[in-house]
């Protein structure tokens, strides 16, 4: 990074925690998120051909969607972590599974950013997962910036997905910018803020930077690029927006009450930089945040804390590696620094720790508040684990989810038990399913596994056979619900401690120890719940308890 020294003035501190930006991308599924990432890395400077990294020309394998998996079925099934310089900022941009299956971990990735960029798919609208991840920013308090994507394809009326951002997301928008057209009559934008229509050419795939000429809005440059019809469309919905269009406002858009949007197209690379550079004008650099205790945790402090927010085993197929991915909270840190791990209590060293640029990697002396670094090796660290100088700090960033799908993980040689147990305990630390252990009767040897989504299940076999050469037989399971369970008096964790049991469910314990209620159906759940009043009955897992590992 671009501080070596073993200490640095306040003020120095403070001035590398504002160049810092941290977001993600979010989306409904083919929204274009996977390509928008690419492109923002494109006119970052950390790529010179879309689709790969400078370094490895030659390949052209997305860049964020590094996972075999991924590669071989087209859809971003792990979250990425990519950090370029552009400008005068340290850009850490994180990009996100679009499909359900996966926003488990897409909601892990949005408690490690301060701002998160939306992309709609213009000719759809507003489409289910968008508006789930929308509302998970919302809680969060995250701005959001919009992008409606694709209007190289036929749209529908921009003053129709302005309406539908408020009416559907309840959110205010404002348009910095124009699209002159659609499908095959897009011609470029208007930058409302610095009155200049961008036209643009088509490149070969959008892999490089699309040729920009900059003219007025009333230029016969402009006239002569657009259909009549167009220019007057254009020109009456400019009139419209001037008129009755909601005002911009720095602040509003901070407290997540306002959207700039943005209108393009990152497949041909029209109107990408305009959100590029608007967004890292208007973003915000990290923010104060929270602890367990209530205490507001300055990201200037002196004091260096973070959380793990994301585990990641192989991500280099030559080594059994783990990753676990880590966002500064406050200070700045330095490799082979000694923190506490204040669930476990432990003193660690964080030796081998490295930035990442999906696989490609680089060892990182120093980093400071806002940024993410991969900390390389066999801690022992759990997603959601604070690391701090003071063991008193810890923070609750990190949500939890009940699972919604069950089943058996059969082993199918016996010869092989060793890598698929280790296969398996490694991967679960990841988050990608929860094992659960059924009190009484089952299979103890087989593992019950759960998870928010089937997919989820697909993606563990795969890996398992890709990375530990284990094969493995899917068992579905008959419970669809859980929940987590503890007297309302007395000690929770009192093994002969158990509610009344209702058809068809079953008792386990998670990895944790805590006791669940497993369920087949919603009559189930409601006959349960009537049964034990004098239990609390909770939706959401709870978390670790202290010294959990």
């Amino acid at each position: 990074m671009t501080t070596t020294s073993s200490a640095v003035s306040p003020s120095t501190l403070r001035r590398e925690v504002s160049r810092r930006r941290s977001f993600a991308i979010i989306s409904h599924p083919d929204a274009g998120k996977t390509t928008l990432t690419e492109k923002f890395l494109l006119y970052g400077g950390a790529l010179q051909l879309a689709g790969s990294v400078t370094a490895r020309k030659n390949q052209r394998a997305t860049t964020s969607d590094w996972m075999e998996l991924e590669k071989q079925r087209g859809i971003s099934v792990s979250s990425t972590v990519l950090q370029f310089e552009y400008r005068d900022c340290v850009v850490n941009l994180l990009d996100t599974p679009g499909h359900k299956d996966f926003s488990e971990d897409t909601y892990r990735v949005l408690t490690a950013v301060d701002a998160a960029v939306m992309v709609v798919d213009a000719g759809k609208g507003i489409e289910s997962q968008t508006r789930k991840l929308f509302e998970v920013c919302r809680r969060r308090g995250v701005p959001i910036f919009t992008f409606m994507n694709k209007l190289d394809r036929p749209a529908r009326p921009p003053l129709d997905l302005l309406d539908e951002l408020e009416n559907v997301l309840g959110i205010h928008a404002c348009p910095l910018n124009w699209p002159l057209g659609d499908g095959p009559r897009f011609k470029g934008v208007y930058d409302r803020m610095n009155r200049e229509v961008h036209l643009f050419e088509r490149t070969a795939h959008g892999a490089y930077r699309a040729p920009v000429s900059v003219a007025g809005i009333g230029d016969d440059q402009v006239r002569d690029a657009l259909d009549e019809a167009v220019w007057r469309q254009v020109r009456d919905e400019l009139e419209l927006l001037e008129g009755a269009g909601a005002d911009f406002d720095a602040g509003q858009v901070l407290a997540g009450a306002l959207t700039p949007v943005f209108f393009g197209s990152a497949a041909n690379n029209f109107g990408v930089q305009l959100l590029l550079d608007r967004f890292l004008d208007l973003a915000p650099p990290p923010l104060a945040r929270r602890d367990r205790s209530g205490a507001g945790i300055d990201p200037a402090s002196e004091e260096f804390s973070a959380f793990v927010f994301k585990i990641q085993a192989n991500m280099n197929p030559k080594h059994r590696d783990r990753v676990a991915f880590i966002r500064i909270v406050s200070g700045r840190f330095e490799r082979d620094m000694n923190v506490v791990n204040t669930r476990s209590r432990e003193r660690m060293r964080l030796g081998n720790s490295q930035r990442l640029f999906a696989r490609e990697r680089e060892t990182v002396d120093d980093a400071f508040a806002g940024d993410v670094v991969g900390l390389v090796g066999n801690h022992d660290l759990l997603i959601g684990d604070t690391l701090a100088i003071r063991p008193e700090v810890a923070f609750d960033e990190i949500p939890r989810f009940a699972p919604e799908c069950f089943a058996w993980l059969h082993n199918r040689s016996t010869a092989k038990y060793k890598r698929f147990r280790d296969g398996l305990q490694q991967l679960l630390k990841e988050g990608v399913a929860g094992e659960f252990q059924l009190i009484d009767g089952g299979t103890s040897s087989v593992p019950l596994l759960g998870a928010v989504g089937p997919l989820q299940f697909e993606v563990l076999q795969h890996r398992l056979e890709g990375e530990y050469g284990a094969e493995t037989r899917m068992e579905n399971a008959d419970w669809s619900i859980a929940r987590w369970l503890r007297p309302s008096q007395g000690d929770p964790s009192a093994p002969d401690a158990r509610p009344s049991l209702s058809l068809g469910t079953a008792f386990a314990r998670d990895a944790h120890g805590w006791l669940v209620a497993l369920l087949p159906s919603e009559w189930a759940l409601k006959t349960f719940t009537d049964k034990n009043e004098d239990w609390i009955i909770s939706e959401e897992p709870f978390p670790p308890r202290p010294a959990d590992g």
